[in-house]
């Protein structure tokens, strides 16, 4: 009777193995099978450029990365712009030349690094833009310090040029193009304070730069970190994009090497992403996180003064992470900020939220004294539409009310992750029209139909793409570089009240 049972036993767990494994097996090849049914690719996902930066090229300095950079668009020139013929002409591809999406028609190629020099800065900046973005992402942040501040736009790697630049590269790669910034900055600027603003990965990168060199006790860059919707935590998910490639690798399937495979309409911006930035991003989180785990308390206070801004509903990176895994770390009285954007709280919008997105963070906030300054831009109560600022701290709601003169869009209900860099007034971006029928302007590009038909999704057509608070998010950045290098203690103070 005991072998029969022991017999049985093994048939079962035989027959459970198969079973599963037939399972998985067919999950698989559906999977593929649907990953594979996307759009071909195009010659800007299948070129490889031979001319892009990386950890290993062995440059020294700024300047050749700058001279490597123009090799690498002349390489783009003549390897996809030479080269790409279509059948049908298309108005809104960035890849033909004097298409609505031409970069080509702006009076600067926004794709570049771009170094204004001022001879009169009270302070550097270096900007960094997002993954698949553009140095055009930091273009308002430039203008407006431009006669402030020595300024330096950096295109990362693998960006600004065509979507397979982002197959191959690392965050390495990455980080060693900010610190050949970082060097080049300081070297223009002895004495004065140095400023980074970055936005997403651009966030990530300059939290690790001073990350790893406080790690190994050496001086910090920056005299202040200016972050918007920064990648301090992703989605579990994004752990399966490494997977993604290897299956894709392993099967010669070379369209698994990509999340999403669109048409090339933003001329600053890749619409197809490659699993493998994806990967890069999850993978410098890690980093950043692995640092901030091994940091003693006293390293913690070589933490450069940071100023975030994050709309508490994010689709890409999480809201939440930056509370979670950086703010609730930091140490008090170094002058840490955090703004978050809450969404449009009218009677309707309330009844339409799946939750409120605000629920997760009160365990955070109210169980003890705030290490940091943390404001609320949240709806008046009084007067509909209109948003005042509420500071919280010391386990409870303040009195510190300030009413700004500014009010949410009546059919936006919430900011996004692309939105916070844009004023209304950008010609790309934002929704104001623009009398000028040569470019493309994707702000006003929200088009009505059916669904299923169009070849940009809805989901991009949709998102929020510019910040209605912008001028509230530029008068704190003021706040916040004029406090490191030219206001008294007392002064500073007087600032914060009279706001």
């Amino acid at each position: 009777m005991r072998a029969i049972v022991i017999g049985s036993t093994k048939h079962f767990l035989f027959a459970a193995f198969y079973g599963a494994l037939g399972i998985a097996l067919a999950l698989i090849i559906t999977a593929v099978w649907l990953l594979n049914a996307r759009p071909n690719l195009s010659l800007w996902h299948t070129t490889h450029l031979t001319s892009e930066y990386h950890q290993q090229s062995g440059l020294t300095d700024f300047s050749q990365y700058l001279q490597l950079e123009d090799k690498l668009f002349a390489e783009v020139e003549q390897q996809v712009y030479r080269q790409y013929q279509p059948e049908i002409a298309s108005p809104i591809n960035r890849y033909e030349r004097h298409s609505l999406s031409d970069p080509g028609l702006w009076q600067q190629n926004w794709n570049r690094s771009f170094e204004w020099q001022n001879p009169q800065a009270e302070f550097g900046l270096l900007l960094l833009h997002g993954m698949s973005d553009s140095p055009y992402m930091m273009s308002h942040l430039a203008q407006h310090y431009q006669h402030q501040a020595y300024v330096l736009g950096l295109r990362l790697p693998g960006h600004g040029t065509i979507p397979s630049g982002l197959t191959d590269i690392t965050w390495p790669d990455l980080a060693g193009a900010v610190s050949l910034a970082v060097a080049h900055l300081s070297s223009q600027l002895p004495g004065k304070p140095i400023y980074v603003a970055g936005f997403s990965t651009g966030a990530a990168l300059a939290l690790n730069h001073e990350l790893e060199n406080i790690s190994l006790d050496k001086p910090t860059s920056f005299d202040g970190i200016i972050m918007l919707s920064p990648a301090i935590g992703l989605d579990p998910i994004a752990a399966g994009a490494y997977w993604q490639a290897k299956l894709g690798k392993l099967l010669g399937q070379d369209k698994l090497y990509w999340n999403s495979i669109q048409t090339e309409y933003d001329p600053f911006k890749y619409q197809s992403f490659a699993v493998n930035a994806g990967d890069v991003v999850y993978e410098l989180t890690q980093r950043n996180q692995t640092l901030l785990a091994t940091l003693t308390p006293q390293q913690f206070t070589a933490i450069p003064p940071i100023l975030t801004f994050q709309s508490v509903v994010d689709d890409t990176v999480s809201s939440l992470a930056v509370v979670d895994l950086l703010y609730q770390r930091l140490p008090a009285n170094k002058h840490h900020q955090l703004v978050l954007f809450d969404v449009n709280r009218t009677k309707s919008n309330n009844q339409l939220l799946y939750q409120d997105p605000l629920a997760s963070f009160a365990p955070f906030w109210l169980p003890q004294k705030l290490p940091y300054r943390l404001s609320l831009v949240e709806n008046d109560p009084q007067h509909d539409n209109h948003v005042q600022v509420k500071e919280l701290a010391d386990k409870s709601i303040t009195n510190d009310v300030l009413a700004l003169s500014l009010t949410w869009p009546q059919d936006v209900y919430s900011l996004s992750h692309v939105a916070l860099n844009f004023p209304i007034e950008d010609t790309l971006y934002g929704p104001l029209p623009v009398d000028n029928p040569q470019k493309i302007q994707i702000g006003r590009a929200i088009y009505q139909g059916e669904r299923g038909i169009f070849s940009i999704p809805a989901d991009d057509m949709l998102r929020q793409k510019w910040n209605p608070f912008y001028p509230y998010m530029m008068t704190r950045i003021d706040e916040f570089t004029q406090e490191r290098h030219s206001e008294s203690p007392m002064d500073k103070k007087q600032l914060k009240i009279n706001q």
